[in-house]
């Protein structure tokens, strides 16, 4: 007797939503898993950050210093610490217990050029908005990216603070950063993704025609995910740069917006001006799911490290959706 073959298990998706957070925050810049996805990192234009629990839905600390919007946050390795980066152009260290700050670096900066009749130059160095930021592995590094072109490296565990490296290839705003282990991934708004191996102090370029918004490595660690203002999200072979898959129909055009794959690398998912989250299938680039956020620009996005939990931000609110209710919740329980 011939048995049918198995059917293949589909990937589910993040099409339930599970909960609102109302962050009163002002405006929501950026929503972040901490390591393990058990608490999440609003930023908000009202400069705070705050820390929230995920099962919750439960503010659990805010942390206050920063003098203008937060723009960014990560977690440590092991929750201890967080760092974050504001419009105000410091990066700072926080201790996740106390709320204290414990560094605040400044070093980012532009220059500004006057030429007086006389003939006389006057070079003025001007701080810089810090876009994004995130720690190495161990923790003992800050890496921070700036509309300064720049990307410089902090010492947390040194009382320096002059940055121990800058990275100044770019020609424009860096606007994304990814660290796994000894790779550095860049987006700038100059086209180009840049993978720095740090180990072997070597620089990879691929150029894209259109300013990125965010990068990020797949789960694997063998592709890269970029988008970009033309309204594409490209999967490149991380060795050669070869296009594995080109991702389109949501609406990015004027925003600086995040993008992101599923904690198994079967989808690629992107925040939309329409409102909406769009989720394609990797390999076939097909579109598998929309999620309607709301009427407003989905600002930020964040998958869960391993289950399949999504954080959307729009305006105010955070948004965290899952599958079934019984399902994502006994996920999230673990």
């Amino acid at each position: 007797m011939a048995f049918p073959e198995p059917r293949p298990q589909v990937p589910q998706l993040p099409n339930h939503l599970l909960r609102t957070i109302d962050c009163q925050q002002g405006a929501i810049r950026a929503v972040r898993f901490n390591v393990d996805g058990n608490y999440l990192l609003s930023c908000g234009s009202d400069k705070s950050l705050k820390l929230w629990s995920v099962k919750q839905g439960t503010v659990l600390k805010t942390y206050t210093g920063h003098g203008y919007e937060v723009l960014d946050a990560d977690s440590s390795y092991d929750s201890s610490q967080v760092c974050s980066c504001s419009s105000d152009k410091t990066v700072i260290l926080w201790d996740v217990g106390s709320g204290n700050v414990t560094r605040k670096f400044r070093g980012h900066a532009g220059a500004l050029c006057f030429t007086f009749p006389t003939g006389f130059i006057c070079l003025i160095l001007l701080p810089q908005k810090v876009n994004c930021v995130q720690f190495n592995e161990e923790a003992s590094v800050i890496l921070s990216g700036s509309i300064d072109g720049t990307v410089r490296c902090w010492d947390t565990r040194s009382r320096r603070n002059d940055p121990i490296q800058v990275l100044d290839e770019a020609r424009d705003s860096i606007s994304s950063l990814k660290v796994v282990q000894h790779e550095l991934l860049t987006g700038s708004v100059d086209g180009r993704v840049r993978r720095y191996d740090l180990r072997m102090g070597q620089l990879h370029v691929d150029f894209v025609s259109s300013p990125i918004t965010c990068v990020c490595f797949s789960r694997d660690g063998q592709c890269t995910l970029s988008s970009s203002l033309d309204s594409t999200v490209r999967l490149l072979d991380k060795s050669t740069g070869e296009m594995l898959g080109e991702y389109t129909g949501h609406k990015m055009n004027g925003y600086k917006l995040d993008c992101c794959l599923s904690s198994k690398d079967t989808h690629v998912l992107s925040c939309s001006e329409d409102g909406h989250v769009y989720c394609w299938d990797l390999v076939e680039g097909s579109l598998s799911l929309k999620v309607p956020v709301g009427k407003a620009v989905v600002q930020s996005l964040s998958f869960h490290p391993t289950e399949t939990i999504l954080l959307t931000a729009m305006e105010r609110h955070v948004q965290v959706w899952g599958t079934e209710p019984d399902e994502t919740e006994e996920a999230m329980g673990k």
